[in-house]
């Protein structure tokens, strides 16, 4: 397996890019490891160079770039030499932490949708409160504006990474709406619930609503993407919220309080983890005809290693090759 990685895509590259890269390192004996970036930089990181090649380049995509520009106009950029590798077939897989706008438009315009798939979507795993799982969910942001097939599309998308990355045998396929009830929603809803219904690759468990998400409501939930980016970036807001509160409250509760948050150590530490999406993996731009995985900018080691884990899986599962034959078969 081959991993195109943008070593200077993100907040805290190339440091946390390629420590995490050495994190995953030890797990995986069957992965190699190529580096797109500053090579003087890279370098300082490198604990152990087995499977590690580093492509140098001195120009890479500032967090501020116009994307579709940037990725025009920046050809040795270490992000589009990443997604031009897969292109070639010299790579698997990219992975970036940088500008998510032009990792986007490299998945684009450079590795290529499925034949079939209108709309790729952002999709990101995030967690079930109580229990050690998550739900997928998309189209996180990928596109301001969707119709009821592309839906069904993420609908279709979302069971195939379920069931072949995450192991879920059945998954059942949510659609988020403000209403249980078949009748609630807009006309893009409403249209979506019934195309949803009616396909037979699909387990269709009908709307869910947002308050249900953490719960374990469904598996997989499809929304349009101006939607589903808001929803993200509301729990993400609502789990650091969370935990700077219950700080706070511990720091300025005296004694009592400290001594009481020192018995409950354990159990604050489980509910963080819990709240920690990122130990799911990136987002993965999927319908492409590779996978393409952005994270967090500001991610850490960690973060970037849980990430190689879920490529890994997604390469030794052949999730994206499942998909090209199924939407050829469908085409045909």
């Amino acid at each position: 397996m081959r991993i195109a990685v943008d070593a200077m895509g993100g907040d805290n590259a190339p440091k946390a890019i390629v420590e995490g890269v050495m994190l995953a390192k030890k797990d995986f004996s069957d992965i190699e490891f190529q580096l797109y970036g500053k090579e003087s930089e890279i370098k300082k990181y490198v604990t152990d160079d087995t499977n590690v090649k580093i492509i140098h380049t001195d120009e890479k995509i500032n967090s501020d770039d116009e994307p579709v520009r940037a990725i025009r106009k920046k050809k040795t950029a270490s992000m589009v030499l990443a997604a031009q590798a897969v292109k070639n077939g010299e790579a698997d897989a990219v992975f970036s932490a940088g500008n998510t706008g032009a990792l986007l438009a490299a998945g684009l315009f450079i590795v290529g949708r499925i034949k079939g798939i209108e709309r790729p979507g952002l999709m990101s795993t995030l967690p079930v409160m109580g229990k050690d799982s998550g739900f997928d969910m998309l189209d996180l942001g990928a596109n301001a504006e969707n119709k009821a097939e592309h839906l069904l599309q993420y609908g279709i998308l979302g069971s195939f990474y379920a069931k072949n990355v995450r192991g879920v045998e059945k998954p059942r396929v949510g659609l988020l709406n403000n209403g249980t009830e078949e009748t609630k929603g807009s006309e893009l809803t409403k249209k979506a619930f019934e195309l949803l219904k009616n396909e037979p690759s699909i387990h269709f468990i009908g709307n869910v609503e947002a308050r249900e998400l953490l719960t374990g409501a469904a598996d997989v939930v499809v929304t349009d993407g101006f939607t589903g980016n808001a929803v993200l970036k509301s729990i993400e807001g609502t789990a650091l919220n969370l935990m700077a509160l219950l700080k706070d409250s511990i720091m300025t509760a005296g004694i009592k309080g400290k001594f009481g948050a020192a018995l409950l150590k354990d159990s604050l530490r489980g509910l963080k983890n819990e709240l920690d999406y990122s130990k799911h993996g990136g987002a993965v731009l999927f319908g492409l005809k590779a996978p393409v995985i952005k994270t967090h900018g500001a991610t850490g080691p960690d973060a970037v290693a849980h990430t190689i884990h879920q490529i890994h899986t997604m390469l030794e599962t052949n999730v994206v090759g499942q998909l090209v034959d199924h939407y050829e078969k469908t085409e045909e």
